[in-house]
């Protein structure tokens, strides 16, 4: 139960105290983290004759852009980039784990912040392709009987992918303490190749396609 905790790392004087959170504290190292292999990955981009690595970072990058465009066409593609980057983060805060740091991901409060994030930009994708009143009266298809559930899902969508996150990094979590507690070390390490590494990014995966899936609905 103690690990299950999200803690306080510190506090800022201001306000009578704000507190930041462990999962606060873990994102910021995974922020530097990227935005330091970023820099290192960007370096000495060429045109003409780009050497190993940028041609590496380029099927990489560029398979994960036409998988997001084949998956949502032409109206999704200004997108895609917010797709890439939380489906960085959340495979990287599963991941997180096996360094000895506690995954933001099994934080509430961090999963539901992605949810809220996912959730407006699927709403302004919406109301950028039809407009306000567009917008409005999509909440009335098919029919205006269903406009209450039609409303409804607004809160439904980010609740579904707030727990779907939280539900299965903090059940895998779980899963592996148990073993950790009642079976000899060696013996978990092949359950933790799936539930902290192919579990985690599979959770990174879900969440970045069912926002897909969502923002395609929104625009068609």
């Amino acid at each position: 139960m103690e690990e299950l905790n999200c803690e306080t790392v510190f506090t800022i004087p201001l306000f009578g105290g704000i507190p930041i959170a462990e999962s606060v504290v873990v994102t910021w190292v995974i922020m530097a983290a990227l935005t330091l292999l970023s820099i290192f990955l960007v370096r000495d981009l060429k045109v003409e004759n780009p050497g190993k690595k940028q041609q590496a970072l380029e099927v990489v990058i560029g398979g994960i852009y036409n998988f997001f465009d084949d998956l949502m066409g032409e109206e999704g593609r200004r997108y895609i980039p917010y797709l890439i980057s939380i489906a960085i983060y959340i495979g990287v805060a599963n991941l997180i784990g096996l360094a000895g740091f506690k995954p933001p991901t099994k934080d509430l409060n961090a999963t539901a912040a992605l949810a809220l994030m996912s959730i407006v930009l699927i709403e302004y994708a919406g109301f950028h392709k039809k407009g306000l009143k567009g917008f409005i009266k999509s909440f009335a298809e098919p029919v205006a009987i269903v406009a209450p559930i039609n409303i409804l899902e607004l809160f439904i969508k980010p609740l579904s992918l707030c727990m779907r996150l939280f539900g299965n990094v903090l059940g895998s979590f779980v899963v592996m303490e148990l073993l950790k507690q009642l079976i000899a070390p060696i013996v978990p390490i092949p359950f933790s190749m799936y539930f902290d590494i192919f579990d985690g990014l599979i959770q990174a995966y879900v969440f970045v396609f069912l926002t897909a899936l969502f923002i395609k609905e929104a625009v068609e």
